[in-house]
């Protein structure tokens, strides 16, 4: 065996394809983890879910913290998916010790029982270990996901980032300090507690239903297999930042993530319940993705996203909810679908690193979202920045592909193809 995991059926084995990539086969989601993977789309949808209501939670207490909050988030992705690689931090104890990160933080910024905050170097020291929690937690939540799912991975991964959309919760409730700090750290505990069953599949995993060396027969498997073949090959974060593909789909999730920031910035802003609305459906984009092509599919939700500012330009005194749902799906749509591209153009095994180099295309909007003085007049600039958005994205192609939407089938039988 080529991978350093033992085996966790008799029947496993590795395979490999005619340009050379290797699958290993043979083994049930069920022999790996005592359960269905299905499992490993609804803890992370919990983990998330509980992170960002943690997170808004503690940031609606002491906005003040915000932007350090965010600068660690983004920090701490790339170290935590190369220490997950490397088998140094599982996945299952990378969501626990972040989730107690958070709650410390919850403990400190909402007022329970605990530290008081007496200067500016307290908040921001709160800030930095809620942030750097935080992004543990979203760092194996985001692709954790796709790897356990590498044949249809859209589905799982707008699953999973439809849980930010409880973030909005605690600002549409209107919570006093006291009902933020209990409800933020009862999160943060439930997403501990989630996070000690989470476990990253062996490097190289496919599922054994569905061949990785041939065309599939079923009719909507195949359709899934030719709109999203897999990566041609493993690609280290060294070879994906080498490659133009990473650094056009930074770009894409920057403009994205710019207009989404610009819309909460405006004084009369679209409105929250619309938001959290479109961001409860990112699930369904993530699917449709599956059966009409990643690139198609993210080129449609970035349209959308600039057409809503145009919408809102329009009706700035009374921003229409119709405007809200559509800023919050396409937003979050290009966010599970950077996500899913991700693994789908340089491969599942460094999927959490190569997506960690990606984590500064949301946050620097966030850090200079102070700098707009007149967000109003910047609306039609977003709404041509999310047309220009879909226009990068007709060229995200996987690297080394020269035929991207036709998958060959192997003429070997899978037998004659072992490692």
């Amino acid at each position: 065996m080529r991978t350093t995991d033992p085996p966790a059926s008799p029947l496993c084995r590795e395979v490999r394809d005619r340009r050379g990539r290797v699958y290993r086969v043979g083994e049930r989601d069920a022999d790996l983890l005592g359960r269905a993977r299905i499992w490993m789309v609804v803890l992370p949808w919990a983990g998330m879910a509980g992170i960002s209501w943690a997170g808004a939670a503690c940031l609606a207490a002491r906005p003040g913290a915000l932007h350090v909050w965010v600068l660690a988030q983004a920090a701490v992705a790339f170290p935590a998916g190369r220490l997950r690689e490397s088998g140094r931090l599982p996945a299952g104890r990378a969501v626990t010790a972040g989730a107690l990160g958070v709650l410390a933080a919850c403990v400190t910024l909402t007022g329970l029982p605990g530290p008081a905050l007496a200067d500016g170097a307290r908040l921001a020291v709160a800030g930095a270990v809620g942030g750097a929690g935080a992004g543990l937690v979203v760092a194996v939540c985001l692709t954790l996901p796709g790897r356990w799912y590498p044949e249809r991975r859209g589905g799982p991964a707008g699953w999973v980032v439809s849980g930010c959309a409880a973030g909005a919760v605690p600002f549409l409730l209107g919570l006093r300090p006291a009902g933020l700090a209990v409800t933020g750290a009862g999160a943060c505990l439930a997403v501990a507690a989630a996070g000690r069953l989470l476990r990253d599949p062996p490097r190289d995993w496919w599922p054994p239903h569905s061949c990785p060396l041939r065309v599939p027969a079923d009719p909507l498997a195949r359709r899934v297999r030719v709109r999203n073949p897999p990566a041609v090959r493993q690609h280290t974060p060294a070879e994906a930042a080498r490659s133009p593909v990473l650094w056009l789909t930074g770009l894409c999730l920057l403009g994205a993530a710019a207009v989404v920031v610009l819309d909460l910035r405006l004084p009369v802003p679209p409105a929250p319940a619309g938001l959290a609305a479109g961001g409860a459906a990112v699930a369904a984009a993530g699917a449709v993705s599956d059966l009409l092509g990643r690139r198609a599919t993210l080129v449609a939700a970035c349209l959308v996203l600039g057409a809503a500012q145009f919408v809102l330009a329009a009706g700035a005194a009374r921003p229409p909810l119709v405007a809200g749902v559509a800023v919050g799906l396409a937003g979050g749509a290009v966010l599970a679908l950077v996500t899913a591209m991700t693994a789908d153009h340089f491969g599942e095994n460094h999927s959490a690193s190569v997506h960690g180099l990606l984590a500064a295309a949301w946050a620097l909007p966030v850090l200079c979202a102070p700098a707009v003085r007149t967000p109003h007049g910047a609306l039609l600039p977003a709404g041509c920045a999310g047309l220009l958005c879909a226009a990068l994205a007709l060229f995200l192609k996987a690297p080394g592909r020269l035929i991207a939407r036709r998958v060959l089938p192997n003429p070997h039988p899978l037998g004659e193809e072992m490692a």
